[in-house]
């Protein structure tokens, strides 16, 4: 299954997000997904088996219990397929960065009495 094919779906998607949040028991990850997504117990399961067999996630036995973890090579993948494509988004963040610190830079000076576009002499 390709990488897209595992995140696409939203279940998987929230299972890592929780999971990015550090190890958790199937148990744990059922309970907050069947609540979310109002779905079964082996619907859980089969998505954890998905991300599981597809290397996006980890289990190790402790005693009777399963804990699951993200195995953050196969995102370092998709990472690495995205960067082709960040050129497109990347300038736009920029200028919001640049817009956003401009509207800081006005409220600063605008709170402190002094017009915005006035420069202060020394």
């Amino acid at each position: 299954m390709h990488a897209f094919d595992v995140l696409g779906d939203p279940v998987r998607r929230r299972i890592l997000e929780l999971l990015a949040d550090g190890e958790m028991t199937s148990g744990a990850v059922c309970e907050v997904v069947q609540e979310e997504f109002a779905i079964s117990q082996p619907a859980v399961s089969q998505h954890l088996r998905v991300l599981r067999e597809n290397g996006f996630a980890t289990v190790r036995p402790e005693g009777t219990r399963r804990l699951y973890s993200v195995n953050s090579e196969p995102l370092r993948d998709v990472d690495a397929w995205l960067d082709r494509f960040r050129r497109f988004w990347t300038p736009h963040l920029d200028a919001l960065a640049t817009e956003l610190a401009r509207g800081r830079r006005e409220r600063r000076l605008r709170d402190s009495g002094e017009e915005p576009n006035q420069r202060r002499t020394p």
